[in-house]
């Protein structure tokens, strides 16, 4: 059953069927993991991912803190360093187990469809109303918690549920694929840029980097070297300053995000797209226009806080842009977000 009567101008709901939550994802078949299998020549593996306890603090994003770790308890006893049997010296286990208290989109992430949507006439009928991705609804698909609160107050909106378009959507396709990477640090160092459509065809062009339906493709801008320097406290007014980004207001940019076909795009950077700094008048419309394009309109995961430097300097010395890349999100049904552990194979 369709659940809009109208989509929005430069979507794609209903193009991969009416109850479909993997969107362009669809686009990474069996061919494509094939093609970037091929890609994996030298057998030398890069782990994408920053340390899941950076940036550090909560200067990128107030909402979201560091990890928590802690050892699992059972009758008032931690499981750290543990004696299996402490009544039994014959028995010689010693067990740590331990858990984690983790904002999931911290660190080096994906984002979900549910992660961004839109007040958006779905109807037809002159109101708008909260949707995502393909016309699913807040309330009955993509559910806020009534609430309710623990001791601690951590829990206070616990139930809060993405019962379609969560992350687990992503990870059981599999998430691998042939990747591409374009590096804008290259061509734009540290500087605080905006691209467009423009400007990315430039290094495009340039590199000789071609993107084609149902890839992967990651954006190397040298902002989570930045992160990585700062150990874990990070600089507001620099990181707000430095680095590239592509420019989501740019419609030619937009436009090709959709042409190319690509099937996911992630960034070192925060963002994916530069934000602005100035919220104080906001333009009407979207204060994150790539991500409404993408996640809302065309169901296009996002990646962010990526570790790409030393796959983008690999890449660059021996001339190459493709790689097989593998990074499923966690399986966790209902989650609008999820951590990630990107592998690059070449």
């Amino acid at each position: 059953m369709t659940r809009w009567k109208q989509r929005p101008p430069g979507s794609n709901w209903g193009e991969f069927g009416a109850d479909d939550q993997r969107g362009r994802m669809n686009l990474v078949t069996r061919e494509k993991v094939l093609q970037g299998v091929a890609e994996a020549k030298e057998g030398i593996v890069f782990c994408l991912s920053l340390p899941l306890d950076y940036p550090g603090g909560q200067v990128l994003n107030p909402r979201r803190g560091p990890p928590r770790l802690a050892a699992t308890q059972h009758e008032g006893q931690q499981y750290f360093c543990r004696p299996m049997a402490r009544d039994n010296p014959d028995l010689t286990d010693v067990i740590c187990d331990d858990q984690a208290l983790l904002a999931l989109q911290y660190s080096t992430q994906w984002d979900s469809f549910a992660h961004v949507g839109s007040r958006f006439d779905a109807d037809g009928d002159g109101e708008r109303e909260l949707v995502f991705y393909n016309g699913f609804r807040a309330g009955e698909h993509v559910v806020p918690s009534r609430g309710a609160s623990d001791a601690e107050g951590w829990a206070r909106y616990e139930g809060s549920e993405a019962r379609a378009l969560g992350i687990q959507n992503l990870a059981e396709h599999g998430a691998q694929g042939r990747g591409v990477l374009i590096d804008l640090h290259a061509h734009c160092g540290r500087r605080r840029e905006a691209l467009g459509y423009e400007a990315l065809m430039r290094v495009l062009d340039a590199d000789k980097v071609v993107v084609e339906r149902g890839d992967m493709v990651c954006l190397y801008t040298g902002f989570a070297d930045v992160l990585l320097e700062m150990r874990k406290k990070p600089d507001a007014r620099l990181l707000h300053e430095t680095c590239s980004g592509l420019d989501g207001r740019d419609e030619r940019l937009l436009q090709w995000i959709s042409d190319s076909g690509l099937a996911v795009l992630a960034a070192d950077n925060y963002a994916v797209e530069l934000i602005p700094g100035a919220l104080a008048r906001p333009a009407p419309g979207p204060l994150m226009p790539l991500h409404e394009h993408c996640l809302f309109k065309n169901g296009i995961h996002l990646g962010e806080l990526w570790y790409l430097t030393e796959l983008a300097r690999w890449l660059r010395a021996h001339r190459r842009s493709r790689f097989l890349l593998t990074a499923p999100p966690l399986r966790l049904p209902g989650a609008v977000g999820s951590p990630a552990t990107p592998i690059a194979t070449v």
